[in-house]
């Protein structure tokens, strides 16, 4: 059973300017008129990391929890040129990172790298969001769990502390297609998922597990009775506040 706390998460991935902060104004004035449900769920944003120190600023007594979307794999400084250390991040006011995007891994992300990443992350006290997921070709031959369950052993080790994981499973052929899996695939495979890190990991609880793909303020409504999910991984909705909003009202409709 997931916690009732759930989490809402938006990644913006390439998009704003410095403007785009209303966006989350407007987000958060809604969070704080929300009196019937504002304490069953957290909201978290990624936007790039030109946007990360300002909006960390501008939100940081408020309601919105700022996250990066990505991290290199060598910490503190040094010579890689356009990349951000998760000890730079860690300084910038912010709490958590995504790590592992579909986009990023396709982009020539190694689970060696992410493993990289993983650790120097969570060893500057950054929460995680570890993305996962499976291509169209997996699906059709059934191998779902089994590519999860390799992208997650690869990648996390038994010292991890999961308190400060959250795992996002992002189907690869979901991702702005408006196709989603069936509640009872779903729901079978993120049980499937967290008994299994569970047993192999031997952590007390079952793991925070977030469902990203196609989520909007339709497909929302889709979710509602699988309790085993403790939240969204949202993508081009959240680049909107009332699309966002939206989402949000919908669950709790």
């Amino acid at each position: 059973m997931a916690n009732s706390l759930r989490y809402f998460v938006g990644n913006w991935k390439m998009f704003g300017v410095p403007g785009s902060y209303k966006i989350l104004d407007k987000i958060n004035r809604f969070y704080h008129k929300d009196q019937k449900n504002k304490k069953k769920y957290k909201i978290i944003m990624a936007p790039p990391n030109t946007l990360i120190h300002d909006f960390s600023k501008r939100f940081k007594n408020k309601k919105i929890i700022i996250s990066s979307q990505n991290c290199y794999h060598q910490d503190l400084f040094g010579s890689y040129t356009g990349k951000v250390s998760p000890f730079m991040i860690k300084r910038l006011g912010v709490n958590y990172t995504l790590l592992g995007h579909s986009e990023c891994r396709s982009a020539g992300e190694t689970d060696e790298i992410l493993k990289k990443k993983f650790s120097l992350a969570l060893k500057n006290n950054l929460k995680v969001i570890y993305c996962i997921g499976e291509n169209k070709i997996q699906k059709r031959t059934k191998s779902t769990v089994k590519v999860l369950k390799k992208q997650i052993l690869k990648v996390i080790s038994k010292k991890s502390n999961f308190n400060n994981i959250i795992i996002a499973y992002e189907p690869i052929w979901s991702i702005g297609s408006g196709l989603i899996p069936s509640s009872s695939e779903l729901k079978k495979n993120i049980q499937i998922l967290k008994n299994f890190i569970k047993n192999k990991f031997r952590i007390k609880s079952h793991p925070k597990f977030l469902y990203g793909g196609s989520v909007d303020k339709n497909t929302i409504k889709h979710f509602k009775s699988i309790k085993e999910l403790d939240g969204f991984l949202i993508g081009g909705a959240s680049k909107s506040s009332n699309n966002f909003i939206d989402i949000i009202k919908n669950f709790y409709k």
